[in-house]
This record gives structure tokens, C-alpha cells and sequence, in this order.
């Protein structure tokens, strides 16, 4: 019925349009689990935050019946995933738990979620899981991931703005999963505005994996930076991605210079507007 690791919802799931808030908050709780994990993905897709909502999805949180075999939990996984989507601050103390979990999809999606919600008490918690560096950071046997998440966890701490991680975030440039190394380039950037992080982003949409060049657009996006506009026009990959990128580009520093005025468009981004257009 789904999908354990995208977290997405089974394509025979139905039609999200066709549920109510009534229905779907009343699904939480029901005895079919389908029915419980496709809620958990509509309520946070549709940003629902009654605090009915809410309160099952913490309860899910801890839920014991869709073990599967492999030791998963995928309800706790979409309750965690929904509720950075919803952005109700009571969840972080019960996010911050999921970060204990035996399930490392669980901890990937709380650790997103606490991204989202963009609460510094979870900061403490993330640098545990970088505990032993380099050393630590291995693919587990017979597993397709890390033994954590670790690029969800720099990405994480580079939004928090978590300076006193440092120290943990710097050795992860050297990882050797590509991926991480950009995580990690991504959160030095936002945590020191040193542009030769970013640049290093910059060099990754060169590189022959296309998933790895469609993660480095993303990233750079999500940092703003403006000299790569460019380079993200450029890069071989959709321009859908391409589009992505660049619109966080211009939210990114409209946000950080007109939060709550009418934007006075600088050249800069008038330019990744005009990249834009040529996309379309």
C-alpha cells in the first residue's frame, strides 16, 4: 500500500482532493494502517493544523503496529515528515526523540522536519549524530544508507544556523559519498558566508551523475547564491531543477533584504529573471 522509503503514497491510495479535514484527521486514528499513512502524507501536504491533527500525528510518532520486518516504521516516518509540513512548534520535544529511533528514515525525516520548523533546542540533539566523524560515517552492510543521515543532519544544522557545530560539519567535506560533501559545503556556506564553499557547489554541476548534479542545484538554491545563476542556467540537467534553483535564488535574497517591504529588484536578480525566462 506504500512506499517505505520515498514516504510517498501508494499510487492506488486514492485522490487526495477527495478528503476532508474531517475524514482525514478521523483516518489518523483508524484501525487500517493504509488509511492512517495515506492521512499522516494529506495532512501535511495540505498543511492542516487543527490541533486534532496534530495530536494524532505525535501519537503516530511511537506507533508499534506497522513494524515491518526489516525493522521499519513507516507511519512514524509520514507522522514525522506531516509534521514539519504542518509547522506546529509542538512537535519538536517529540521530533527530538525520533532522533533516537532504530529506524534511520525516521531520524532522516525528523531531522527534515526539524529543519522545517527551524527550532535552535534541536541543535544539541543533530550534533549527537555526528558523533565520530568520518570514522562513524560508513555505509551499514547490506543497507543502501549511511548510519545516519548525514546530509539531512548538515543540511539541518546549516538552517539552524548552528555555528557551534562547526568543528563536526568541516570533516564531512571529505566524505566520500559526493552527496554528503555537499551537504556539508551547503551548511559551511550558510554558516560562514565564505563564498569558497559555495563555489565548491558550483563545481559540482560539472560532474557526470545527474542525481548528483540536480543535488548540488538544490543546494545552491537553498543558499542564495547569486554568483551561480549562471552556472545553474547552465548546468546539464531539467530545467525544471534548473527553474527550482534559481527561484530560491530570488527568495532567498528578497527575503533577506525585503521581508516585509516591496522589493526594489537589484540588476543581480533581475539577471536570474532573464535566466528564467530562457528556461520557459
Amino acid at each position: 500500500m506504500w512506499d517505505n522509503l520515498s514516504g510517498s503514497p501508494a499510487p492506488n491510495a486514492g485522490d487526495g482532493e477527495t478528503l476532508t479535514v474531517e475524514v482525514a484527521i478521523a483516518n489518523l486514528r483508524h484501525e487500517d494502517l493504509s488509511l492512517r499513512y495515506y492521512a499522516a502524507w494529506w495532512i501535511g501536504r495540505f498543511g492542516v493544523r487543527e490541533p486534532e491533527a496534530i495530536d494524532a500525528l505525535l501519537d503516530l510518532l511511537s506507533e508499534e503496529g506497522d513494524k515491518t520486518e526489516a525493522g521499519g516504521y513507516p507511519l512514524r516516518r509520514n507522522a514525522a515528515r506531516a509534521l514539519g509540513k504542518v509547522g506546529d512548534d509542538r512537535a519538536v520535544p517529540a521530533l527530538i526523540d525520533c532522533l533516537d529511533c532504530s529506524d534511520y528514515y525516521v531520524r532522516e525525516a525528523a531531522a527534515e522536519s526539524l529543519e522545517r520548523l527551524g527550532d535552535r533546542t534541536a541543535i544539541p540533539a543533530l550534533m549527537e549524530l555526528l558523533a565520530g566523524g568520518l570514522t562513524a560515517a560508513v555505509q551499514v552492510p547490506g543497507k543502501p544508507h549511511l548510519t545516519q543521515p548525514y546530509d539531512t543532519i548538515l543540511e539541518a544544522l546549516g538552517t539552524l544556523q548552528a555555528t557551534e557545530a562547526l568543528p563536526l560539519i568541516q570533516p564531512f567535506l571529505d566524505h566520500s559519498f559526493p552527496r554528503v560533501q555537499y551537504s556539508a559545503a551547503r551548511a559551511m556556506y550558510q554558516l560562514t558566508g565564505e563564498d569558497r564553499y559555495a563555489e565548491r557547489l558550483i563545481q559540482a554541476l560539472q560532474g557526470k551523475d545527474l542525481q548528483l548534479r540536480r543535488s548540488a542545484l538544490l543546494d545552491l538554491g537553498a543558499i542564495g547564491y547569486l554568483p551561480a545563476a549562471k552556472a545553474i542556467s547552465q548546468t546539464l540537467a531539467e530545467n525544471s531543477i534548473k527553474l527550482i534553483a534559481l527561484k530560491g535564488l530570488i527568495e532567498h535574497h528578497l527575503t533577506l533584504t525585503h521581508p516585509d517591504a516591496a522589493p526594489d529588484l537589484s540588476p543581480d536578480l533581475i539577471e536570474v529573471m532573464n535566466l528564467m525566462d530562457s528556461l520557459l
